[in-house]
């Protein structure tokens, strides 16, 4: 892909925009060189991962990238066996904490069975280093400083600097509150040439005593150190000599126990900022509000409600814009003020984005091609150096880009053959556009010359389209109307201004039949399309309306469909509970009667007892379904014995 497409589309803002979502310092390194790919698959890739971040920011608030450092010289410099100093030892301990912290967080993302398709792959990519994580540690603290754990020594050495530190102080604060504060400039301890001193005034240098270390600008403040704390002083800087001495040799340590592992911090390092990538990609599409494109290698361009990423959402006005199925080749005509040039952005800007695998700010379902080359003569781009007209600025560019072209170029071009006599101009738009379409290249194109209004009826695979302009407003709408090419709205516009009718009857009698022809024939397809739109809104609603119905009754039938497979569930445990229950009853019942026909042999059970058992039985077993059969119920009611009744024994 020609570097120069980004420069004409102004690119450079997106990758700027994206890269503030970015965390770490390569992240957004990386962001600024992400390639513009023509390959479908590795296309397809970076558009995964972006549905990856996707995903992860909706479920799980983003992959935990902290702010990291470029640790990229650091590690060059552990390659040639130099040390390290606290900071990038602390700026590599950031990597590798990380690099934990981001395992952990896919542990649980795969324990909980998130699907993702890219990501996975880097994150199994990452090592970590637990033993010189844990020692770094002890060692590093997030500013760089040596903490008093990284060595005993090194602890013992600051309890002698702090012990040694405090003794200076309790003599020097004898100064303070002494006879001899008189001499000072101010009751201040302070330090200068790494000892303590005090400020004291210059006339009393001989009186004080003491070694001169510094002096104010004035040169009427002394800074002295008293000979009482001469020695102590010597102490300390002995102290703190030995503190910087054991601080290089932990330093120098930290960094030997680094050198093997260079090949897996660069590893984890890359890793890590293509996943602050992802997050990035991720972010700015929830910020855009943007879709996932579908990738169409046949470079079937379908953008639904797009719009331009950099103007704002609010203010934006969405568009429709096909391109690559039934036509190759749109031409945009009409006045200059419709929002044609920001339109041709719009589809550069969009399809350089899904080649770099973002998301896009158009509706779903929306499609892009897989474009080798995009080229753009858009705004004056002439040189001064070079003394060049606008015209001849623009065919230069034209020239070149004509040139490079083939079936899977897309050219964006504003004003063809604008910047020169109107006759000859249009017949070289008429040309450059014909030569385009035998290279069998896309195109879009925007004119103000009317010789094209009727480009589109006599070419294959292109169509004329405008920018609708309000009639009762005078202003444009902004909208792409495909298939209708654009008219002139001066009499309109003039009429309404107040311009008396004669002159304007005068001027239309002016124009050619042919062009008074075109115009109303433009009038009407306005109007006509106008009318289509209209019915198409209308039954988009009425669309919406039965989908949204249907999504109601088919939750509804799924959510039947689970209580009744769960109310089935129930009820079969019920059964089965009342099953056991009247088995053990059975049990005990039949135990019952075996007794008692026991006890009949040997003559001591009465009848009617074997009777009553035989019946509590035989009514065990009827009584569960009479208890849910009302008409059962009923009829059993009907012929029960009633009180007074006669009944023959």
């Amino acid at each position: 892909m020609n570097s120069k497409i980004e420069k004409v589309l102004e690119f450079s803002k997106i990758r700027t925009q994206l890269a503030e979502y970015a965390t770490s310092e390569k992240g957004k390194q990386m962001i600024k060189e992400l390639p513009i790919e023509v390959d479908a698959k590795a296309i397809q890739n970076k558009i995964e991962e972006t549905t990856d971040g996707v995903e992860l920011l909706r479920l799980k608030q983003g992959i935990p990238i902290p702010r990291l450092k470029d640790i990229s010289f650091a590690l060059k410099r552990l390659e040639l066996e130099a040390g390290l100093n606290g900071r990038e030892l602390s700026d590599i301990l950031r990597v590798l904490t990380t690099t934990h912290e981001v395992e952990r967080f896919f542990e649980k993302v795969e324990e909980e069975e998130i699907a993702l398709k890219r990501v996975p792959r880097l994150v199994e990519k990452l090592e970590s280093i637990p033993d010189v994580t844990s020692e770094l540690e002890a060692s590093i603290r997030e500013d760089g400083y040596v903490l008093d754990s990284a060595s005993p020594t090194l602890h013992g050495v600051r309890v002698g600097i702090q012990k040694t530190e405090q003794d200076i102080r309790r003599q020097m604060d004898q100064y303070l509150t002494g006879k001899n504060s008189q001499y000072l400039s101010d009751t201040i301890i302070t330090i200068r040439n790494d000892r303590y001193v005090l400020p004291v005034k210059a006339e009393y240098k001989s009186v004080f005593g003491g070694t001169v270390h510094d002096q104010s600008s004035t040169g009427q403040t002394l800074f002295m150190e008293p000979q009482a704390v001469v020695n102590l002083n010597n102490k300390l800087r002995e102290y703190q000599i030995q503190e910087k001495r054991e601080v290089e040799r932990i330093l120098w340590e930290l960094s030997q126990k680094l050198m093997p592992y260079t090949n897996s911090l660069h590893q984890n390092h890359y890793v890590l900022a293509r996943l602050d990538v992802v997050n990035a990609k991720a972010l700015y599409a929830h910020e855009l509000r943007a879709t996932e494109p579908i990738i169409d290698a046949n470079n079937y361009v379908a953008l639904w409600q797009a719009w331009h990423p950099l103007l704002e959402r609010e203010k934006a006005v969405a568009n429709d814009i096909i391109l690559g199925e039934e036509y190759q080749a749109i031409v945009i005509t009409g006045p200059n003020t419709g929002g044609k040039t920001i339109l041709l952005k719009t589809v550069g800007v969009i399809q350089l984005m899904a080649q770099m695998g973002l998301y896009i700010p158009a509706g779903e379902n929306s499609r892009v091609g897989i474009f080798t080359e995009i080229f753009a003569d858009i705004g004056d781009e002439q040189s001064i150096e070079q003394n060049l007209s606008t015209f001849s600025s623009h065919m230069s560019n034209i020239v070149s880009i004509l040139k490079q072209i083939n079936d899977k170029s897309l050219l964006l071009i504003d004003e063809i053959g604008s910047g020169t006599d109107p006759q000859e101009g249009s017949s070289l738009a008429i040309a450059i556009l014909d030569y385009i379409a035998s290279k069998q290249s896309y195109v879009i194109a925007s004119t103000h010359y009317p010789e094209l209004k009727a480009y589109g009826y006599d070419r294959p695979k292109t169509i004329n389209a405008s920018m609708e302009f309000d009639g009762d407003t005078l202003q444009p709408t902004y909208q792409l109307l495909l298939g209708v090419p654009g008219r002139s709205n001066a009499f309109d516009i003039s009429k309404r201004l107040g311009l008396p009718s004669i002159i304007i009857d005068q001027a239309r009698g002016l124009l050619s039949e042919e062009d008074q022809d075109l115009n109303a024939m433009i009038s009407d397809l306005e109007q006509k399309r106008r009318r289509a739109q209209r019915d198409a809104d209308k039954m988009r609603h009425q669309l919406e309306l039965s989908t949204q119905l249907l999504e109601d009754l088919q939750r509804e039938t799924e959510q039947f469909q689970a209580n009744k497979a769960r109310l089935l569930e129930e009820a079969k445990e019920r059964a089965n509970t009342l099953i056991e229950q009247s088995q053990d009853d059975a049990d005990k019942i039949l135990s019952e009667i075996r007794e008692l026909q026991l006890r009949s042999k040997q003559s001591t059970v009465k009848e009617h007892e074997m009777i009553e058992k035989k019946t509590a039985l035989k009514d065990l077993k009827h009584e569960q379904a009479l208890k849910k059969n009302k008409v059962l119920r009923k009829e059993k009611a009907k012929k029960a014995l009633q009180v007074g009744q006669s009944v023959e024994v």
